[in-house]
């Protein structure tokens, strides 16, 4: 990774800290938290007034998102969700009702103040079936196979590395798993310079892919059926979009090598063939040092 891209990422990962910060400080006032998003296309008013009457004051408040993935994903009794860049929780307790306490929803963000606040949120809403993860959504500290649905909410276009995200998607999801994805994506007239133009990066317009780059980057990954819908505007020639789009059923495992695949720092992660990216680390200390979720 770049410096660039580093200062990219700490930027984002900086404004997310301060919002979470804003929110769990006003859930300590008298009047309690204080939306952390004032624009109508972002935030809780794309949520069903009986969804947000049913979750903790922070949650609603924290939420940050372009949309309402656990609306759109389809979700079903007993199925295993994860939320990618899951912030106060919003989506990811949403998901855990809908799937009730046969099946589990995971949140996973890289945020620190985000995951605490999304704890904190988990035990006010008495919810048992969900696990928060410390984690990028280039790496899921998850092992293959694992997940039935993929759901995000305006989190992909603040990657500085959507292709890892496609392909560790991809590697999570079981045969057959799909993904139900809210997120800003661009008119394909626009060039990258010109989408810089509409808003910064944080504010999830500048790392916005267009609709032609969204699909190429999913099917690249391996992924099938792609739909990519908009939804509302967020800017000139930008929009909220729904994205969908499946694995196949008899989908071949990409080469984790081929992709630059390095989750729970190790190559091939989960498979026989995994080997630590660093030479001088084992397996398990690599792992152990990520935090991952599939450790032996």
């Amino acid at each position: 990774m770049n410096e660039q891209t580093t200062d990219l990422r700490e930027t984002v990962r900086q404004r997310y800290a301060a919002a979470a910060v804003k929110v769990t400080e006003g859930g300590t006032a008298c009047c309690g938290p204080e939306p952390v998003e004032v624009d109508e296309n972002f935030g809780s008013t794309l949520y069903a007034a009986d969804d947000r009457d049913a979750l903790p004051a922070e949650a609603v408040a924290a939420s940050l998102g372009c949309g309402n993935p656990t609306a759109v994903a389809e979700l079903r009794e007993g199925e295993r969700v994860l939320d990618l860049g899951s912030g106060g929780g919003i989506d990811v307790l949403l998901s855990a009702r809908r799937v009730g306490p046969t099946g589990k929803a995971y949140g996973l963000d890289m945020t620190e103040e985000m995951l605490a606040l999304a704890l904190a949120n988990a035990a006010k809403a008495g919810a048992t079936n969900v696990e928060f993860l410390k984690g990028a959504i280039e790496a899921v500290p998850l092992p293959a196979n694992t997940i039935d649905v993929v759901i995000s909410n305006c989190v992909i276009n603040l990657s500085v590395d959507k292709p890892a995200v496609f392909a560790e998607t991809f590697r999570v999801l079981k045969p057959g798993g799909r993904i139900g994805v809210s997120d800003v994506v661009a008119d394909d007239a626009l060039t990258a310079e010109q989408r810089a133009e509409r808003g910064d990066y944080v504010g999830c317009i500048a790392g916005a892919l267009s609709f032609a780059e969204y699909r190429a980057g999913l099917e690249a990954a391996g992924f099938a059926d792609v739909e990519i819908t908009p939804t509302h505007p967020v800017a000139d020639s930008m929009h909220s979009a729904i994205v969908r789009a499946t694995k196949p059923t008899t989908a071949p495992e990409p080469d984790a090598s081929a992709t630059g695949d390095s989750c729970c720092g190790v190559t091939a992660c989960c498979t026989p063939s995994e080997q630590a990216t660093d030479p001088s680390s084992t397996v398990s200390e690599a792992k152990s040092t990520a935090g991952c979720g599939c450790q032996d």
